[in-house]
């Protein structure tokens, strides 16, 4: 299946799977560009989201479970994460977070809380709709990563 058809699909869950892609990439990038402040509370949720961004990396692509030499309880820890209704409630707990940054000063870490947002709203659509969550084959789901076993 190619992307163009899997977004014709109409499933939500593959919405929010590449808005959470996109959300990591603003994660990361963001969240470098606020650590050179001199706003500590600025740094702390800089650092924050930096986080976020490799915890994203690991839900969104299930295939980095198997390649990466992780502990066994951060294994379970985002396989926890795989329903839609749990990935909805998890992009929105990280969504509100970021936008706690917003207590000191508006910085540019809106823009990850407001795509984190999205993310969360998609993943909860695909859920109130009842689809089932459907990975991208593009980003390692739907038998990708049993070829490597």
């Amino acid at each position: 299946m190619t992307l163009k058809e899997e977004f014709a699909t109409r499933n939500f869950s593959i919405y929010g799977q590449w808005l959470g892609i996109l959300s990591m990439i603003l994660c990361f990038a963001l969240g470098i560009a606020n650590i050179f402040t001199f706003r500590p509370i600025i740094i702390v949720f800089s650092v924050i989201t930096l986080c976020f961004s490799f915890v994203i990396l690991f839900v969104e692509v299930p295939l980095l479970l198997r390649i990466c030499p992780t502990s066994s309880s951060f294994d379970q820890a985002i396989r926890k994460i795989s329903t839609n209704y749990m990935r909805a409630a998890a992009y929105g707990v990280m969504a509100v977070v970021v936008f706690l940054s917003c207590i000191d000063r508006a910085t540019s870490l809106i823009v990850p809380g407001i795509f984190l947002t999205f993310t969360g709203i998609c993943y909860g659509l695909a859920a109130l709709k009842g689809q089932a969550f459907v990975g991208s084959k593009t980003l390692g789901g739907a038998g990708v990563a049993q070829m490597i076993v």
